[in-house]
């Protein structure tokens, strides 16, 4: 494969992330028109739209240094506000540290579960959860476990929370102690918990603002857009394309794995049935121009309960006002069911956007579009961990390296797929041309 360049698969965050930080020649195929994967805007009669939340939190300092350095000032920082809907009530996020507000029953019966849960971890040791339903009741207790965390989670997910382990799960649900708990139920809530107290975002042109302006950056390769694999040869280091058959030195792989999987010619039996073992959901959404803005100041709540039709509601222009025309609201709807939106279902969900907050009066929406996402949360059931080590082990070892959260099957952030690129890049280039990872 001498001369032979890194071939990258997806144009998403990870794949143009991949691209930019790579020394060697590079060429990355993107089946859609423009590069972002999700991490785009859609845009329609001036209100802008993302594909669903996407607010960026930063961790590491060399990420954060490139996006000073890519959007000088048109990055804006905002304070997070995060609500739950439930109960008919807005109560501030994280549910389990802010209780105040829910009606009394509600909050006896979870502080009491809280204390129970806790008594019971303080005596004998008890074994790892078996799965997140465990998680969540041990340590949350019965209570917020059945008001929240296990509705929720049956939402988001599409299947039970017994039915998915808890290894996802300790970076993206904040663990309050039992004082913060209590200090939440009676109205002296701790400050701001979790990973996302803090975002920032584009003062123009949605996410896709900073998408654009990583790419920007790409040099050294070539990208080719409207272009899709139609197979992958793991043992000739090929990849066909349009017809066209390219050699590759590395392949980098972000597209959904399943998707790889099935371009690739005569796998192995144990990796052709790992790979019928994996799971995710398929995500409808709701993107709803409004004529006012909402009454409600949140950026995003979360809807744990059943008679609603969605599970997560993001107002793109409390945010940032530039996401809808002047003095309107661009709504980003997450539906729980994963099946075609009916008419009786946007009715539903128009009624409670009024109900939370999200809409001054029905009569404001302007349009409602319905948007799809094929590959949307990967469930980590209990085959997972097994299927996506024999999958990667073989990949791997055959100078395919899938990355990103649907390359590498996962549940991460925006700046995990930045990351994800740059750590791909050093290791491609620290490689012998055409040796095995």
């Amino acid at each position: 494969m001498k001369g032979a360049p890194v071939v990258i698969l997806g144009g998403g965050l990870t794949g143009i992330s991949a691209a930019m930080h790579l020394r060697a020649p590079w060429l990355l195929f993107e089946r859609e028109s423009r590069l972002g994967g999700h991490a785009r805007t859609d845009e329609r009669d001036g209100f802008r739209f993302d594909k669903t939340g996407h607010w960026l939190h930063l961790r590491d300092p060399a990420v954060r240094r490139l996006v000073d350095e890519l959007l000088p000032g048109r990055m804006k920082p905002i304070a997070r506000r995060a609500r739950i809907f439930s109960h008919g009530v807005l109560t501030r996020y994280p549910y389990q540290a802010n209780l105040h507000g829910l009606p009394p029953e509600v909050v006896k019966e979870c502080l009491l579960g809280v204390i129970e849960a806790r008594l019971k971890a303080a005596g004998a040791p008890q074994p790892k959860p078996r799965d997140f339903e465990e998680y969540c009741r041990r340590h949350f207790g019965a209570g917020i476990s059945k008001h929240f965390m296990i509705p929720y989670n049956e939402k988001i997910w599409g299947v039970h929370p017994r039915e998915i382990t808890a290894a996802w799960c300790a970076r993206f649900v904040p663990l309050p102690n039992l004082e913060q708990v209590v200090a939440g139920a009676v109205g002296a809530g701790p400050p701001e918990l979790g990973y996302n107290q803090t975002f920032l975002y584009p003062t123009e042109g949605g996410i896709e603002t900073f998408t654009r302006a990583l790419a920007g950056r790409l040099a050294g390769g070539r990208v080719a857009t409207g272009a899709s694999p139609d197979a992958v040869d793991w043992r000739r280091r090929e990849v066909t394309v349009g017809g066209e058959v390219v050699p590759y030195r590395a392949l980098v792989a972000t597209i959904p794995l399943p998707e790889l999987l099935k371009r690739m010619r005569e796998l192995p039996p144990e990796v052709e049935a790992a790979g019928g073992r994996l799971r995710c959901t398929t995500l409808r959404y709701l993107n709803i121009g409004a004529r006012r803005p909402p009454p409600a100041d949140w950026h995003w709540i979360y809807v744990p309960e059943k008679r609603y039709p969605f599970y997560r509601v993001n107002v793109f222009s409390t945010a940032m006002p530039s996401m809808a025309p002047e003095g309107c609201a661009s709504i980003c709807v997450e539906m729980a069911d994963r099946g075609p939106v009916s008419d009786a279902a946007v009715t539903d969900t128009i009624a409670a956007l009024v109900e939370a907050g999200g809409l001054a009066h029905a009569d404001d929406v302007t349009f409602v579009d319905e948007k799809q996402i094929d590959y949307a949360y990967v469930v980590f059931d209990q085959h997972y961990y097994a299927a996506t080590r024999t999958i990667f082990d073989f990949l791997e070892a055959n100078g395919i390296h899938p990355r990103g959260r649907y390359g590498a099957w996962t549940y991460n952030a925006m700046e995990d797929c930045v990351l994800a690129g740059r750590e791909v890049a050093a290791l491609v280039d620290g490689q012998p041309e055409g040796a095995a990872a």
